[in-house]
């Protein structure tokens, strides 16, 4: 991944699927991580929930460093008032930062700030900034912050709660999205997080999305690999 931006190293992937880590199996996660190798994954994603702008509270900081990867670090945000919290997760590694469009009042603050910030990993990656709506916000929501971003990612479920199932209303909120971008004349990614299976992949690629957030669907304590590649072939990539 050397001498190429995290924008670009995701370009060049998409579409793709981002892997949560949170799902594998945490007293052996190297194990499960390695069972990614040989598999085109490029990126794991970390759900950081704080118990205030989402009922569960999982990893910080130091979970996200902890991490040994050479892949991409994608850290969601779910947490109340982003702004003070940035340069700790920068530190731990970050290569991409989401937060969410309904976390604070000052948003543009948020991504000013991380246009400023350095990638710990690499100088010269540079650090992917993205925005996530909430299923009930308006896409209409992005439209001041288009300047400001990289990455939209629509979350097709409700944040916080396991067992959900994926939000309809998400396919025709991607193109809303894409809509808006080309107006704008930016050339953002579109992310869809949450509810994603084997079973609706499929649709979900078609919708034209370039990156989807997946989890249990890789690991669900069998054999990740081939779940990963699974997830892959059906969303675009083998």
């Amino acid at each position: 991944m050397s001498g190429k931006t995290v924008l670009e190293i995701l370009k060049e992937q998409c579409p793709t699927i981002s892997v949560g880590v949170l799902t594998a199996d945490l007293m052996h996660l190297e194990a499960e991580l390695d069972q990614l190798a040989g598999t085109d994954v490029q990126i794991l994603h970390f759900d950081v929930m704080d118990g205030c702008f989402v009922p569960m509270m999982t990893v910080g900081p130091p979970y996200v460093k902890g991490v040994k990867t050479e892949l991409l670090k994608d850290v969601h945000l779910m947490i109340q008032d982003p702004l003070d919290k940035l340069d700790a997760y920068i530190a731990a590694g970050a290569d991409i930062v989401t937060v969410h469009v309904e976390s604070c009042v000052h948003i543009h603050r948020v991504f000013q700030q991380l246009a400023l910030s350095t990638n710990a990993n690499d100088p010269a990656r540079g650090i992917v900034r993205g925005v996530a709506l909430n299923p009930g916000t308006p896409v209409s929501a992005i439209e001041p912050l288009l300047d400001e971003l990289e990455m939209v990612t629509l979350v097709a479920i409700n944040p916080g709660w396991g067992g959900q199932s994926f939000v309809p209303a998400t396919f025709a909120r991607v193109e809303l999205v894409k809509e808006l971008a080309a107006k704008a004349g930016r050339d953002v990614l579109v992310g869809v997080d949450g509810g994603i299976t084997k079973a609706n992949i499929g649709d979900i690629a078609k919708c034209g999305a370039d990156l989807v957030v997946t989890g249990s669907a890789v690991f669900d304590g069998k054999v990740p690999a081939d779940n990963a590649r699974f997830m892959l072939e059906h969303f675009g990539k083998s």
